[in-house]
C-alpha cells in the first residue's frame, strides 16, 4: 500500500494521433499493491472545426514551369513581441506588378507549416518523462495534425487555445468553472458495491454562465443541466482548416468536406458528426460545405463570428481607394491604393465574393454635390453586378481597367474579370438564405468601431489656380463620366477636369521648390465610415442571418460590442458566445456508435 492511502494513484494520460488516450506507467515493486486507476475519457468524439476569415490562413507557391514549390507567400505568424515582421517584410511597398505575380489563385495553395503553439492544452498533451526538446516536437506534431499550422497565429491561436482548454481539460460538467454551478445544482449517487459516493447534476436545472454578461445572458435560453450532461459525452479535439483564400470559395468548401471526411475516417465509430465554428468569409465557407451533398447530415452545428452575411461595401471601396486611409498600417501589406488592390481582387473570385450581394440593400453607393444633396440616382437599383462591379462606362464602375494589367505584372483581361464577377454572382446566389438547421451567429455593433454601411462620393470644389470657374460642370454631368474623363490614381479624391500644375516659388525666390498641385473643377472624395459594426462588416450584414434564413434556421443571433473584426474571438463575450452555442449543438448531436 501507498503512505497515502487517500490518495490513489493516476496514470497520466495522453492522446495519439487518432484521438485515442494512452495511459503510461512505471512498474513498481511488488510490495505496493493499491491499484492504479487509468481514468478514460468519454468515448464519444465530436470534433470543432475552425474556419477562418480571408488573408486568415497561411499561403505557399505552387509548382509552376519547375519552379521551387512550398514557399511561403503569405505566412501569420506571431514574430517579435507578438507582431507579424514576416507580411511587413515581404509585401510593405510591394508593386501591384509583384502583387499580381505572386497573389493569384492558380499559383498558391494553403500552407500548413505555420507556427503552432509550444503548449500543452485540453486533450494536446504529451508523455511525462520527456525532455524539452522532444516535448517540443510532438506537440509540434500533433498541433499541425490538427490542423493549426494552416492559420493565422496572431489572430487565431489565442482563442484556440482557449476552446480546447476549456472544452477538454475535464469532462465531469459540474466541475466546468464556465458554469455557476451550485451546491443545490448537485445530488450524490452510491455506486456499489462498496462505499463509493459519484456527484452528478440534478436535471433539468437551469445553468448560469458568468461569462456572457447579464445583459446578454437574460436575452439567450439558459442553458440546462441536461444538456451539460449531454456534452459531457464527447471528447471534443479543437481543429482547424485553412484554405487558399484567393480562390472561390466553392473550392475552400470543397476543401472542408474533405478535411470533414477525414476526421470522422480518423476518429473512426466513435465520431458522428463535426462542429464548425467560422470567423468571417469562413462563414460563408461553411455554409456552402452544408449545402454539398451529404454534409449537412454530417456537421452538428455551426457558429458564425462577424460574418459578412450579405457582403460588405468595404470591398468596394477598397478596389476604388486602396487601404491607406483606413488603416496605413494594414494597407501598406494589403494594398495602400486601389491599384495594389485591384491587382490582386480581379483575379481572386474568393476576394470578389465579399461585395454586397443581390441581397444586400440596394442603393448604397451614392454621390451627393457639394451640398449634400444627392447628384445620381444610389446604386446599384437591383443588380450590383450589372450595375456596378460590370460597369465600364462611368467612373464609379468598381475598377479601371488599365489596372488588371500593372507594370511587371501578369495581366488578366476583362473577360476572365467578368468570368471572376459571374462565379461570384452564382456563389451568392447559391447561398443565399441558405444555412445549416442548427445555426448560431454573433455579429459586432458598436460605435467605436465603424463600418461601411454604404459608400459616399462627395463633390467638393477643386482648386484652379488661373482663370474662371464658369466651366464646371454641373453635377448631373459628373455623375456621367466615364472612367477615362476622371483622373484617378487609387486614392480619394478623384479629380475632375484640369491637371497637375507647377507653382511658382513665393516671392520669386528662384531657389525655392516648385511644388505640383492637383488642380481640378472638382474633386470627388470617397467618404469614412458611416455606420455601427466592427470596423469591416456593418450591422446590416452581420445581423442579416436572423432575417434571411428561409425556414428558421438561425437559433439564436446576437449582436455585441467592444471588439474589432479581425479580433473579434478575443472579445470574451465572443469566447463564452461560442462555449454556450457548443453546448446547444452538442445537446442535440447524434450520439456516437459505441454509445448506447
Amino acid at each position: 500500500m501507498t503512505d497515502n492511502p487517500s490518495a490513489p494513484r493516476v496514470a497520466p494520460m495522453s492522446y495519439n494521433a487518432r484521438g485515442d488516450p494512452v495511459h503510461t506507467w512505471t512498474l513498481t515493486p511488488s510490495h505496493i499493491t493499491d491499484p492504479v486507476h487509468c481514468i478514460l475519457p468519454p468515448d464519444g468524439i465530436l470534433p470543432v472545426i475552425f474556419v477562418p476569415g480571408i488573408m486568415g490562413s497561411n499561403l505557399k507557391s505552387k509548382p509552376e514551369n519547375l519552379e521551387v514549390s512550398g514557399v511561403p507567400v503569405w505566412r501569420l505568424d506571431a514574430g517579435f513581441l507578438g507582431k507579424n515582421m514576416w507580411l511587413a517584410t515581404n509585401w510593405i511597398r510591394k508593386s501591384a506588378g509583384v502583387r499580381q505575380k505572386k497573389l493569384h489563385p492558380l499559383r498558391t495553395d494553403a500552407d500548413n507549416q505555420g507556427a503552432v503553439p509550444k503548449r500543452s492544452a485540453g486533450t494536446v498533451l504529451v508523455p511525462r518523462g520527456r525532455d524539452k526538446e522532444e516535448s517540443t516536437l510532438a506537440l509540434t506534431k500533433r498541433y499541425k495534425e490538427r490542423g493549426w499550422g494552416e492559420v493565422s497565429e496572431t489572430s487565431y491561436h489565442a482563442f484556440l487555445l482557449w476552446l480546447e482548454e476549456a472544452l477538454n481539460s475535464g469532462f465531469l460538467p459540474h466541475q466546468w468553472p464556465q458554469f455557476d454551478i451550485r451546491p443545490e445544482h448537485l445530488h450524490t449517487v452510491a455506486v456499489e458495491p462498496g462505499p463509493t459516493h459519484i456527484t452528478r447534476l440534478k436535471p433539468e436545472i437551469p445553468i448560469g454562465m458568468p461569462g456572457l454578461g447579464t445583459n446578454l445572458a437574460n436575452q439567450l435560453p439558459s442553458i440546462l443541466s441536461d444538456e451539460l450532461v449531454a456534452r459531457a459525452g464527447y471528447r471534443m479535439p479543437v481543429h482547424a482548416c485553412g484554405y487558399n483564400w484567393l480562390d472561390s470559395n466553392e473550392e475552400a468548401a470543397l476543401r472542408l468536406a474533405e478535411r470533414i471526411d477525414e476526421l470522422m475516417y480518423q476518429y473512426g465509430r466513435n465520431c458522428q458528426q463535426v462542429i464548425l465554428v467560422t470567423h468571417s468569409m469562413g462563414g460563408l465557407v461553411a455554409r456552402r460545405c452544408a449545402q454539398l451533398p451529404g454534409m449537412a447530415a454530417k456537421i452538428a452545428g455551426v457558429v458564425h463570428g462577424v460574418m459578412p452575411a450579405t457582403g460588405a461595401p468595404v470591398a468596394y471601396r477598397r478596389c476604388k481607394v486602396g487601404m491607406a486611409d483606413e488603416d496605413p498600417i494594414a494597407g501598406a501589406v494589403i494594398g495602400p491604393t486601389g491599384q495594389e488592390v485591384t491587382a490582386v481582387f480581379a483575379q481572386a473570385p474568393g476576394a470578389l465574393q465579399l461585395l454586397p450581394t443581390q441581397n444586400y440593400a440596394p442603393g448604397w453607393l451614392r454621390l451627393i454635390d457639394d451640398q449634400g444633396v444627392s447628384a445620381m440616382p444610389r446604386q446599384p437599383v437591383k443588380d450590383p453586378y450589372e450595375e456596378i462591379y460590370l460597369r465600364r462606362d462611368r467612373w464609379w464602375g468598381l475598377l479601371r481597367e488599365e489596372w488588371l494589367a500593372p507594370k511587371d505584372g501578369d495581366a488578366i483581361t476583362w473577360k476572365v474579370f467578368a468570368d471572376n464577377i459571374g462565379s461570384a454572382k452564382e456563389f451568392h446566389q447559391d447561398i443565399a438564405g441558405s444555412y445549416h438547421p442548427q445555426t448560431y451567429v454573433y455579429y459586432g455593433n458598436d460605435d467605436k468601431h465603424r463600418s461601411f454601411e454604404s459608400i459616399t462620393w462627395q463633390m467638393q470644389r477643386g482648386s484652379r489656380l488661373n482663370g474662371p470657374h464658369a466651366s464646371r460642370p454641373d453635377a448631373f454631368t459628373v455623375s456621367g463620366l466615364q472612367m477615362h474623363e476622371v483622373r484617378d490614381d487609387g486614392r480619394s479624391p478623384v479629380y475632375v477636369g484640369r491637371r497637375a500644375e507647377a507653382v511658382p516659388p513665393l516671392r520669386g525666390d528662384p531657389d525655392a521648390p516648385i511644388k505640383t498641385v492637383q488642380t481640378s473643377y472638382w474633386e470627388l472624395h470617397c467618404q469614412m465610415q458611416d455606420g455601427s459594426g466592427d470596423g469591416t462588416v456593418p450591422v446590416s450584414s452581420g445581423s442579416a442571418p436572423i432575417k434571411h434564413a428561409r425556414n428558421g434556421e438561425v437559433r439564436q443571433q446576437i449582436k455585441a460590442p467592444g471588439f474589432d473584426h479581425e479580433a473579434s474571438y478575443a472579445s470574451p463575450v465572443a469566447q463564452h458566445f461560442t462555449l454556450y452555442s457548443l453546448i446547444k449543438i452538442a445537446a442535440k448531436a447524434k450520439r456516437p456508435l459505441c454509445v448506447s
